[in-house]
């Protein structure tokens, strides 16, 4: 394929580079990259060694001491330039992210498109890497907090985003004077190949310290327990499920690290009897078939007041019904397929489980087979009626299933259950009533990282803090202030006087 030769991909790939050096390993085992579209070959990547990672990592932190020292304006230059090579190989790399990974063309060059915004919003944020001045109660002193660098930034990305969870949290730490050491998910990992030959332009042209964007590809068991453990790692952001979140966020607390965590989703829309209809199906529909449900701000949960029940209900499964299932690579196509076999049983597994629980299969739910379908990944979006308090309700089904949830009464019952799951990272309400969409959005409101108003749950903009509370993890990337969290706060005292007052009136002679 075309794209594949524009991106530098091979038949045989290697899983460990510093930038320009990559890493011949080829007996730390292989992956065999197939895509979910058609069940074809793409390419292999040998997996990187226990010893490639320590070599890896040595360079990180050589790049870190190096880039540190550059001014922050400077490393925005840098970004800048990332963000043109992004330009650049966007149609080609949005292809090979549709391919390898299964989302719709539109979704794979929407991406790459949200790869090269954070490079903007980072070059912008390399100006403004502020610091507050506070008044000292001691004469004569000038008090104030500061940013400093971090060091190596560990990056543990997902297979459903394959490239811009990476930007978001890379693009921050490069202005911010730290190296990136990056371990994508092996379900996608040509994708992140791509990526590191783009750099490698970036990184000649401006003589980088090598290092500076550094790439492991490898097993969760040997590799990444290592990054886990490591020490020259202050902080790692991990995207995953909220089980692997866990015992990351445990393992590096141990070390006394930092942890970014972006964890799992249990999204819900409310409709209240003021909802805009025709606004409020289209917003349902993308959010629980986009990317056919493998999206952390996936709708999962749809909280639907009585008096509109039935009428939201049957236009929700009359829309499913003119869903084009196909080929990601067909922009006619609104779904794709699944990333691999074990989430289309995961996906015929939790439907068996809703149905043992009392719910009710209203559409879809089938595997599809036959032409177009060879990879078996392809199935028809489910929609069941259910209760929240379903086992399976309250998990995390990672596949497009969206469970229709009937509530009577004021908006405060809707909250109540909306709030009644343990993960909490986006949320929506659809009214038209001002007193609804404010409580919505009120402390005793959403619980979750993310509330909207008369739009839906996924397609977050760059420019906001992205992230979640509860068992979703409680970080923020990308948007606001989230810099903040690639950097050391520091607090100085200044005293330009002749006296030595000390803080709260204390007396020490001697």
């Amino acid at each position: 394929m075309e794209f594949l030769k524009k991106l530098g991909i091979k038949e045989e790939n290697y899983g460990a580079s510093t930038g320009l050096e990559w890493f011949k390993t080829t007996d730390a085992g292989v992956l065999e990259v197939k895509s979910p579209a058609d069940g074809k070959p793409i390419a292999k990547v040998y997996q990187c060694s226990e010893a490639d990672y320590d070599k890896v990592v040595a360079k990180a932190h050589e790049a870190y001491l190096e880039w540190r020292k550059v001014p922050a304006p400077k490393r925005g230059e840098v970004v800048r330039q990332v963000g043109n090579k992004l330009r650049e190989y966007k149609e080609p790399l949005g292809q090979l992210v549709s391919y390898e990974m299964g989302k719709s063309l539109q979704e794979g060059l929407g991406e790459v498109q949200e790869m090269i915004d954070i490079c903007d919003f980072a070059v912008g944020q390399s100006r403004q890497l502020y610091g507050f001045t506070m008044h000292s109660e001691r004469e004569n002193h000038r008090m104030y907090d500061q940013y400093h660098p971090l060091g190596v930034v560990g990056i543990i990305s997902a297979f459903n985003f394959p490239v811009a969870v990476w930007s978001w949290n890379a693009m921050l730490a490069t202005v911010c004077g730290d190296s990136n050491l990056w371990k994508p998910s092996s379900k996608v990992p040509l994708t992140a190949v791509a990526i590191q030959n783009i750099l490698a332009d970036v990184i000649k042209e401006n003589n980088l310290p090598e290092g500076l964007f550094s790439l492991i590809i490898g097993r969760g068991s040997t590799v990444g327990e290592k990054m886990l453990n490591d020490k020259r790692v202050p902080l790692i952001s991990i995207t995953g499920s909220t089980g692997v979140g866990r015992h990351g966020a445990e393992v590096i607390a141990k070390r006394f690290g930092k942890a970014i965590l972006e964890l799992g989703g249990n999204n819900a829309i409310i409709i209240t009897p003021s909802a805009d209809l025709k606004m409020s199906i289209p917003a349902i529909v993308f959010g629980a078939v986009g990317t056919a449900g493998q999206r952390c701000t996936s709708t999962r949960r749809l909280i639907i007041h009585e008096e509109v029940y039935d009428k939201v209900k049957d236009s929700i499964v009359k829309a499913y019904g003119s869903l084009k299932i196909g080929t990601p690579m067909d922009e006619k196509n609104h779904v794709g397929p699944l990333i691999d076999k074990a989430a289309v049983a995961m996906f015929r597994d939790a439907l068996v489980k809703v149905e043992e629980e009392g719910g009710k299969l209203l559409y879809g739910g089938d595997v599809l087979e036959g032409e177009g379908y060879e990879s078996g990944c392809y199935v028809v979006p489910a929609i069941v009626e259910a209760e929240n308090h379903y086992e399976i309700v309250q998990e995390e089904t990672f596949a497009p299933i969206l469970y229709l949830i009937k509530y009577k009464g004021d908006v405060d019952n809707a909250i109540e259950i909306h709030n009644g799951v343990v993960q909490g990272l986006s949320s929506s309400i659809f009214t038209t009533d001002m007193r609804e969409a404010e409580q919505f959005l009120s402390h005793w409101g959403s619980d979750c990282g993310i509330a909207n108003v008369n739009i839906g749950t996924s397609g977050a903009e760059i420019g906001g803090a992205f992230g979640g509370e509860k068992e979703t993890g409680g970080g923020r990337e990308s948007g606001s202030d989230s810099w903040k969290a690639y950097m050391r706060r520091q607090t100085n005292t200044i005293n330009y006087g002749r006296e030595l007052p000390l803080a709260q009136g204390i007396k020490f002679d001697i």
